[in-house]
């Protein structure tokens, strides 16, 4: 038996799977890719784990503690591929998904022009029970056990083996839900099924309805996933804990996120995210923005003082899913983004993806489109092949692939292979300026940080179009969101809808409200083997404006209510540019009191490096390939490994190593810091 331990962290991408395993020792990371495997995540899963144990020559007995972010419930509903769900709703309010809400998307000047997309349950998949709460969870009408028992009866006939319920005013009392969940488990006991209490205990009954819904719909197989690579994990390192990354940016293990599986939705990004701001901010910065380039989509995020934006208005696909999550931004721009034209004949690129399988036009197995991927290899931005060989690329399949629609725009190769890069680079500014601009923050007081494997090829680009001063580059950058798993507590997130005035707010009843809260936190932490000495609360409420429509959320000190409210009006005007604080007419009203029980670990120590004390930078070039940026140039190749910190990369020049390639245009330098981070600025600006 080894005396060495080893945690692993693997992001399963759309494209890769990427691995970190970090000696609990000596704090050394060791990393790699394997390519997915869609039609079932988890061979991929496991290819990764053995890869990374043979690279550091360790067997399954090293592991100590595996975690995973996965994309198995974001793509099952990106994709719309949904068992049929029966859903379970107060008397009187069975059009309450039809209804949904009045507000029409951007880009559709009114209502005539946009059609609803379909609701996640057909009108005669949903039925009522009587029985009726108040707002403060006073019984109005008793629970019908007879119209219950003729609900769950329904679907066990018609085969419905996915339910959700959500009952009005269940966030203040969740005793008639918990009595359909007994109806059911007696009647249907072989039914899944997601209660609105369980899944979020907050009011606005359509959102608590679809993401009670959503829930549902991927509990069987986010379950059957977990199950499965949790059996052939112990096949390899029996028993070793197995945490699952949550979209709040903690993780939880996956014998409990069987039972939450909604809170896997943006899993991986949210992992991204914080290995980012882990390393940026021991990089010395602490306002950035992170930009994590895949093979399929490229999401962004902003990070004050290493804590990344938190949201609970996301949406994933066509439906709202008001769970915590990390505020990401996700834009159709990858490197397997293929580039189109539109009927109008105007070159568009994304959002269809061409995936792992069959890829670009460049992969070995041919993919019938032009990508992002091939506008890079045919202008020489990344090297003839990927991951240090084990992919090679065809560039005259490239090449073919843009001439063919070069031709139908009437532009030469390079031109429309430039026009692809700088249709992505739009996009992926687009997204950044809307966690940015559009939080009112100034996008230029950021440094950009780059990863994935795609990540980092336009950020020069992006730095022009923005006007950011700097970007970091991170060593492995395609490893960043697996790294970040490594870096990620324990965290569960508990919400109690409170609607009070803050001039009438009763303090105490504020306090008891928090203390039940965190006990339910606490007891989960208990769960999970953190003593409560170890465990940390974090307290946060939602407030407004009274007569706004949504709420700007707060962090609650230990001091005075009155200091909440002030902050409020402080976060209200940076958000929205105006503020009552001063005027007395507009009052301030609570409406969501919130909870975050953090169990911590241990995170990998990143250790600074000696500046080079022999040789010179030039020492770490491999040779020069034809580049195309303005005009071809022949370019000078860096092996980024060779780079010690010190050492500055004057432009034009190409950075290469494992997983990803960094691009520095004419006009940018790329300077190696003491964590042997790239730090990419424009000349003028040094």
């Amino acid at each position: 038996m080894t005396s060495r331990r080893v945690r692993i962290g693997i992001d399963t991408g759309g494209t890769f799977t990427d691995v970190v395993a970090v000696d609990e020792e000596t704090g050394a990371t060791t990393t790699t890719k394997t390519p997915s495997t869609p039609g079932n995540p988890a061979d991929g899963f496991l290819a990764g784990v053995q890869k990374v144990l043979d690279l550091m020559d360790l067997t399954g007995d090293a592991v100590t503690a595996v975690s995973h972010g996965t994309t198995v419930a974001t793509n099952q509903l990106l994709e719309g591929k949904l068992d049929r769900i029966g859903f379970i709703t107060t008397e009187g309010y069975a059009s309450v998904l039809e209804i949904a809400r009045q507000s029409v998307p951007d880009g559709y000047g009114n209502s005539y022009f946009w059609v609803k997309p379909p609701r996640i349950v057909p009108a005669d998949l949903v039925k009522t029970v009587g029985g009726r709460l108040d707002h403060s969870g006073a019984e109005v009408r008793p629970f019908d056990r007879e119209q219950a028992v003729a609900a769950a009866t329904f679907f066990k006939d018609a085969g419905i083996t996915t339910v959700g319920v959500c009952f009005l005013h269940a966030y203040a009392n969740d005793a008639h839900e918990l009595a359909m969940l007994e109806v059911l488990r007696t009647e249907h006991p072989d039914c899944v099924v997601s209660i609105s209490s369980g899944v979020l205990r907050e009011y606005r009954e359509y959102e608590r309805s679809v993401t009670t819904l959503v829930d549902a719909a991927v509990k069987p197989k986010v379950g059957a996933y977990v199950t499965s690579i949790r059996e052939r994990l112990d096949s390899l390192a029996p028993g070793v804990p197995f945490y699952v990354m949550k979209s709040n940016g903690g993780v939880l293990s996956a014998e409990e996120v069987v039972h939450q599986p909604i809170t896997t939705m943006l899993s991986g990004p949210a992992a991204g995210a914080l290995g980012a701001a882990l390393i940026a901010q021991t990089a010395g910065f602490d306002r950035i923005l992170t930009c994590d380039g895949g093979g399929t989509s490229t999401d962004v995020t902003v990070v004050i003082d290493g804590e990344p934006a938190l949201t609970t208005e996301g949406t994933v696909g066509d439906y709202p899913s008001k769970i915590p999550m990390i505020d990401v931004v996700t834009v159709g721009a990858g490197g397997g983004s293929i580039a189109w034209l539109s009927p109008e004949g105007t070159l568009k690129v994304g959002p269809k993806s061409a995936g792992a399988d069959p890829g670009p036009m460049c992969y070995p197995s041919r993919g019938p489109e032009p990508t992002v991927t091939d506008a890079h290899v045919v202008l020489g931005r990344i090297p003839p092949h990927l991951l240090g060989g084990e992919i090679p690329l065809s560039v005259d399949a490239a090449r073919g692939g843009l001439g063919s629609l070069g031709g139908k725009l009437g532009l030469a190769t390079e031109k429309t292979a430039t026009g692809i890069l700088e249709i992505s680079a739009w996009n992926q500014a687009n997204a950044l300026r809307q966690v940015t601009v559009a939080r009112g923050l100034d996008v230029r007081d950021f440094t950009l940080t780059t990863f994935g494997g795609s990540g980092s090829l336009l950020a020069c680009r992006l730095m022009d179009i923005l006007g950011l001063p700097r970007t970091l580059v991170p060593p492995n950058p395609g490893n960043v969101s697996a790294f970040g798993l490594l870096t990620v507590d324990v965290r569960n997130d508990y919400v109690q809808t409170m609607v009070a005035k803050h001039t009438a707010l009763d303090a105490d009843a504020v306090a008891t409200a928090f203390g039940r809260l965190e006990e339910q936190a606490a007891t989960a932490l208990d769960g999970e083997g953190f003593a409560r000495a170890d465990q940390r609360m974090q307290r946060t409420a939602d407030l407004r404006y009274v007569g706004q429509a949504f709420e700007v959320r707060v962090p609650v000190g230990d001091g005075p209510l009155d200091e909440v409210a002030a902050a409020f009006h402080a976060a209200h005007r940076q958000l929205y540019g105006y503020d009552f604080a001063a005027d007395p007419r507009q009052a301030v009203e609570w409406v969501n009191l919130r909870v975050s029980g953090i169990g911590p670990i241990r995170r990998p120590d990143l250790v600074a490096l000696p500046d080079r004390t022999e040789g010179t930078v030039a020492d770490a070039v491999t040779g020069t390939r034809p580049v195309f940026f303005d005009d071809w140039t022949e370019t000078p190749l860096y092996a980024r490994t060779q780079l010690q910190p010190g050492d500055v990369v004057v432009g034009p020049a190409v950075v290469e190593e494992f997983g990803s390639t960094v691009p520095v245009h004419p006009g940018f330098t790329a300077t190696v810091d003491s964590y042997s981070n790239l730090l990419l600025t424009k000349e003028s600006s040094r």
